[in-house]
């Protein structure tokens, strides 16, 4: 433990930890924004399409009502299996479309894609709950004033839902980066390769505590960025 105040274990380590912070952020960068690609979509539809839904309340054909009762049960079925499976087991289920997706099953490129698929879903559910918050009230007065459906959900539900959504962004990111270091586990890179490499395999505590260390420091800073940032844009605080 004490090696992390000398200058030998930084000169020897340095380099590996501050390419495997690297790593981790560009793994959960790049995999939170394609699983919002994903997710968001998925959550708008998800309330849509819901019993309160716009698209359910304002259909007055019986067939097409029911059609989208449908189509609501099976997001719903297929989100919930997607956030059922561990995330390990995921990573090696999808190994093969990983190659074919990007080349590779391993490495920073090889840990997108299942990190992708299993945020996605969670996402799609932290989205539909921030929209559901949203006064029903607001979105009646938007209907009555002849709004359609994309404009209810680009000018009323996503602006009224922003606090909320930063809040679930904040979440989504830090369970993301959690993932990554499970990821780790299976030759994907970053810290938590660095904890399972030298501070499992190899028994240097000291590695451990530093990877352990630096995941703190990114999850405090993302949580204290996206509070303080749903503060600032929450218009009911002001």
């Amino acid at each position: 433990m004490f090696e992390l105040f000398t200058s030998a274990f930084w000169s020897e380590y340095g380099r590996l930890l501050l390419e495997g912070c690297g790593d981790t952020l560009l793994m959960t960068l790049f995999s939170t924004l394609f699983a919002y690609l994903l997710g968001l979509p998925l959550g708008v539809l998800l309330v849509l399409t819901g019993d309160h839904g716009i698209l359910r309340t304002q259909q007055t054909d019986p067939v097409l009502s029911r059609l989208v009762h449908l189509v609501n049960r099976i997001l719903g079925w297929v989100i919930n299996v997607g956030r059922s499976l561990p995330f390990i087991i995921l990573m090696v289920c999808v190994m093969p479309l990983t190659k074919w997706l990007v080349g590779t099953k391993i490495g920073v490129l090889g840990a997108i894609p299942p990190l992708v698929i299993s945020a996605a879903p969670f996402i799609a559910r932290m989205v539909e709950s921030s929209l559901s918050e949203v006064d029903s009230g607001t979105v009646e007065a938007a209907q009555s004033m002849g709004a359609s459906v994309w404009q209810i959900v680009w000018k009323v539900y996503l602006p009224e839902a922003v606090p909320s959504l930063i809040l679930g962004g904040s979440i989504s990111i830090i369970t993301i980066l959690a993932y990554t270091a499970i990821a780790g586990a299976i030759g994907a890179g970053g810290l938590g390769d660095l904890a399972i490499r030298y501070g499992y395999q190899r028994r240097e505590d000291s590695m451990m505590w530093v990877t352990v260390v630096f995941l703190l420091i990114l999850v405090q800073c993302i949580q204290s960025l996206f509070s303080r940032l749903s503060v600032h844009l929450d218009k009911r605080l002001r």
